[in-house]
């Protein structure tokens, strides 16, 4: 068995390194656009039509890249919840 040793300073920088590459390859971070099946899940609403309300009066941010296809803003429905957050007392 071998053993390295490391000057602290140099410890840190491959450390920082390896966590960089291994973030990199990570697979299951989430998208920042995703579809109305799931805004509405992250809403916790059923309605279309409410799902339609919020993007129509400007509550939550859209994106529509084609005709049929309406993208929802993860940031923005996360700000949206947040936004109306009450506090306890």
């Amino acid at each position: 068995m071998q053993v390295v040793c490391l000057q602290e300073e140099a410890f840190y920088a491959l450390f920082d390194k390896v966590i960089e590459h291994v973030e990199s390859k990570r697979k299951d971070k989430p998208d920042k656009w995703i579809d109305g099946e799931e805004a509405m899940f992250h809403l916790k609403i059923k309605s279309t039509t409410t799902l339609q309300k919020l993007r129509d009066e400007g509550k939550i941010r859209f994106s529509q890249p084609q005709k049929k296809v309406i993208l929802y803003d993860r940031d923005s429905i996360n700000e949206y919840i947040e936004a109306h957050v009450r506090e306890t007392f």
